[in-house]
């Protein structure tokens, strides 16, 4: 390791690979409210976070565990789950009077039809304003699980879809 009076030792989050700190300045120097979203193997969460002076502050979140209450019985860490915390997140927005933000992916890769941008389309479809691009989005086919179905025999994840897309928009309606 490098030692002497002109080294400098990276921040701890960025030594980790947890934080880039150059894009991270972007995002708080825009002062908007910041569209969070965070991928695992088996879930999505999204939340929306304002910077403060002391530290951010969550507003408001939405996970994909949370569609079982509206009757989505498949995996929770898939394109269609994605898409459809996206809806209700972004539901839960307007419904608390947040209309706009910036999408933070964090250190995820950029990848057009990923599931970040699944999400990002179920955001825009419930009505909030984020800058985007409508080509990065996946298609309808992939967002339904229609091609998941092709080729499982029992699974009726588009017909999922359909109930949970409408649960979500009638609690909210």
């Amino acid at each position: 390791m490098a030692t002497g009076p002109r080294y400098n030792v990276p921040f701890r989050r960025r030594r980790e690979g947890r934080t880039d700190y150059h894009q991270r300045l972007r995002l708080l120097l825009s002062d908007e409210d910041r569209v969070v979203v965070r991928k695992s193997l088996n879930n999505i969460q999204i939340q929306l976070i304002t910077p403060e002076s002391d530290g951010d502050d969550v507003l408001l979140s939405a996970t994909s565990t949370e569609l079982k209450k509206y009757g989505y019985e498949e995996s929770t860490g898939n394109i269609t789950a994605a898409y459809l915390t996206g809806l209700l997140f972004g539901l839960k927005a307007l419904d608390e009077g947040y209309e706009t933000g910036v999408l933070d992916i964090g250190l995820h890769s950029s990848s057009a039809g990923s599931r970040i941008y699944a999400s990002l389309n179920g955001i825009v479809d419930a009505g909030m304003d984020v800058p985007h691009n409508p080509s990065i989005f996946p298609s309808e086919e992939r967002i339904r699980g229609e091609h998941v179905a092709e080729y499982m025999d029992k699974s009726s994840l588009p017909e999922q879809f359909d109930a949970t897309q409408e649960k979500i928009y009638s609690e909210f309606s």
